[in-house]
C-alpha cells in the first residue's frame, strides 16, 4: 500500500494574503472618526504633562488617602468640580485657581460630605 497524497492547505483569500499596513494612531482615528486620545506616557521625561489648556496633577483622596492623577482643565479659568476617586469611587470636590497667564495657581482638594 502506498501512503496517501499529502493534503493541500486550504485556499487563502487574496485579501488575506496581502500584508497588513500599519497605520499611525492619527490615521486610525481619522479613518474611524475617533477623537484623538492623549496618553500621559507620550510626554514621558517632561517635567509636567501638558495638554492644550490642561495639565495632569497628582492629588490625594481625602477619603482613602491614595494618590492618583487627574487632568485639570485650565482652559475655562477658575472652576469647582466633583471628581470621583479612582480607587474608592467617593466624590472629591476640587477647586481650581488659574492665574492671568492661564497657569494653575492653586488646587484645593476636599471631601464633598
Amino acid at each position: 500500500m502506498s501512503a496517501p497524497p499529502p493534503r493541500k492547505p486550504p485556499a487563502t483569500p487574496q485579501s488575506a494574503a496581502l500584508p497588513c499596513a500599519i497605520l499611525p494612531p492619527a490615521a486610525i482615528d481619522a479613518l474611524y472618526g475617533l477623537e484623538p486620545l492623549f496618553e500621559p506616557q507620550d510626554n514621558a521625561g517632561e517635567d509636567e504633562c501638558h495638554v492644550e489648556g490642561a495639565q495632569f496633577e497628582a492629588i490625594q483622596c481625602p477619603y482613602c488617602g491614595e494618590r492618583f492623577e487627574i487632568l485639570a482643565d485650565l482652559s475655562a479659568g477658575a472652576a469647582s468640580l466633583i471628581e470621583d476617586c479612582q480607587i474608592c469611587c467617593r466624590p472629591i470636590e476640587l477647586s481650581l485657581e488659574v492665574d492671568a497667564s492661564g497657569a494653575l495657581a492653586g488646587l484645593t482638594v476636599r471631601r464633598s460630605d
